[in-house]
């Protein structure tokens, strides 16, 4: 039996858009672990994936609220303007110190709607048939 190989040159990965490159681009330098986070986006972007792989990356990178990507992010950006839990904001006055945290878990709460995850979740579920 003859398939056609989806792995040739001519079925390759094509190079980063210009939105996701430039997006990468603006985000350089600014701390290691963001460094780490862009070369993870650019390997997830540029790299060979079946579409069991691409679904499971879908579902785990902003489709399945509560156990992804965004999610962390939503907790990451939560804790980072909470002065409890970065010792940074501490020698900022009180009330800054309240409204960055309120302004944090703003954006988490956000970034924790179900909204913004459907999209990804419809996604992973439509390559599964599910």
């Amino acid at each position: 039996m003859t398939t056609n190989p989806v792995h040739t040159a001519g079925n390759a990965v094509p190079p980063l858009d210009p939105d996701l490159a430039g997006a990468l681009d603006e985000l350089a330098g600014i701390h290691p672990g963001i460094d780490l986070i862009r070369d993870g986006i650019r390997l997830l972007a540029l790299d060979r994936h079946t579409a069991d792989t691409t679904q499971t990356l879908l579902a785990t990178l902003a489709g399945s609220a509560g156990a992804d990507v965004i999610t962390a992010i939503g907790h990451l950006v939560a804790r980072l303007a909470n002065a409890d839990h970065n010792p940074a904001l501490r020698a900022l006055p009180l009330d800054t110190q309240k409204t960055t945290r309120l302004h944090g878990e703003h954006a988490a709460h956000h970034l924790l709607d179900t909204r913004l995850h459907q999209p990804a979740s419809e996604a992973s579920a439509t390559i599964t048939g599910t």
